[in-house]
């Protein structure tokens, strides 16, 4: 059980991901909707979300998912 101080911080750092973790997305629950939206547009408002790309969605998830295989695996 995580306590409150660790339920805060990971609210805190919890951002939009193409493919979150089961505890990524419970912490996503959490927040209130409004907030969501706030970390949407955030997220969206970074320069690098406003590059064009040649990449296909597959591509992108398929990136993502290396990434997250990555994390796990060192």
């Amino acid at each position: 059980m995580l306590s409150m101080s660790q339920t805060t911080d990971q609210l805190a750092n919890i951002s939009p991901s193409a493919t979150p973790s089961e505890a990524e997305l419970e912490a996503w629950a959490k927040l209130p909707r409004d907030e969501q939206v706030r970390r949407y547009q955030a997220l969206f408002a970074q320069a690098d979300c406003n590059k064009f790309t040649l990449d296909t969605p597959d591509d992108i998830l398929a990136a993502a998912r290396e990434r997250v295989a990555q994390r796990r695996h060192g």
